[in-house]
């Protein structure tokens, strides 16, 4: 048993959807969470930065005791370099590897989409894992960057008819290509993605398996801890949040993505004493 918090974190709120999945399978786990909303997005950055901000934001958690770390944000899973990643004093899980997996899991034909942010998509690094998986796979990948920004809008599944409409716009204006490359597998490589995917599934069809990666993540999560013997012994455990801008449109937003877990207190912290 290990009663110290789970960490995760992300470049802004996206990764709340990794925290819901966490509670739903793990409730009896604290969870500290870090929000770098100062410093969001991370996709557009150059790969130093975002290595940058990476090692700062983990360096907070574990300023904070946490037992194991979540990057709940595939832009750093694709960016920070695994070597480091495995020299770190506790265990560190990022969701492309996690989505990956699942995604050689369920595939049939070998096609498999990826959309994601420019950074995710232009480190090729679901492509790489999925050569590894899927012998002969044909990957198609695409770069949806108006995601994040209609996610956090509030512009989702089950919004305003108007504003599903716009979404809808831009999704089939980033996905026909994916969808006539006929892939039966689209891997949601965002975490703000998860928020879309009723109308991502329409607009692909009911023969395309969506991969959730903030799901995937949580339950390899949740086995790593059991394997390991880092469970919770707590009756029921607590979630808090820190963001490194004021915490106001965070609590607005917050609720959208974390559903039925609602939030903990939110504290603002200098990231960049880290």
């Amino acid at each position: 048993m290990d009663n110290r918090p789970i960490g995760v974190f992300d470049s802004g709120l996206g990764g709340l959807t990794g925290v819901r999945e966490l509670r739903k399978r793990l409730p009896h786990e604290d969870i500290i969470y870090f929000g770098d909303t100062g410093r969001v997005p991370y996709g557009s950055r150059s790969p130093e930065t975002i290595l940058q901000y990476a090692r700062q934001d983990v360096a907070f958690l574990l300023s904070k005791n946490v037992k194991c770390i979540m990057a709940a944000c595939g832009t750093v899973s694709s960016t920070y370099p695994a070597a480091e990643a495995a020299q770190l004093p506790v265990p560190y899980l990022g969701v492309v590897d996690a989505a990956a997996r699942e995604a050689a899991f369920v595939t049939r034909n070998r096609r498999i989409g990826v959309i994601g942010t420019a950074a995710t998509i232009r480190s090729h690094s679901y492509e790489k894992l999925l050569r590894q998986l899927v012998p002969g796979v044909e990957i198609t990948a695409r770069a949806c960057p108006l995601f994040v920004p209609l996610v956090e809008a509030g512009y989702v599944d089950h919004s305003e008819a108007g504003k599903q409409q716009i979404t809808k716009l831009v999704i089939a204006q980033y996905l026909t290509e994916v969808r006539e490359a006929g892939v039966d597998t689209l891997i949601l490589g965002c975490t703000h993605y998860p928020l879309l995917k009723s109308m991502i599934g329409e607009f692909m069809g009911p023969g395309v398996t969506l991969v959730d990666p903030a799901m995937t993540a949580a339950h390899h999560l949740e086995r790593m801890l059991a394997e390991r013997g880092l469970r919770a012994s707590h009756e029921s455990g607590q979630a808090h949040f820190y963001v490194s801008d004021v915490p106001d449109s965070f609590v607005q937003t917050a609720d959208l993505f974390l559903g039925e877990y609602k939030g903990g207190p939110v504290e603002q912290i200098a990231i960049d004493k880290y």
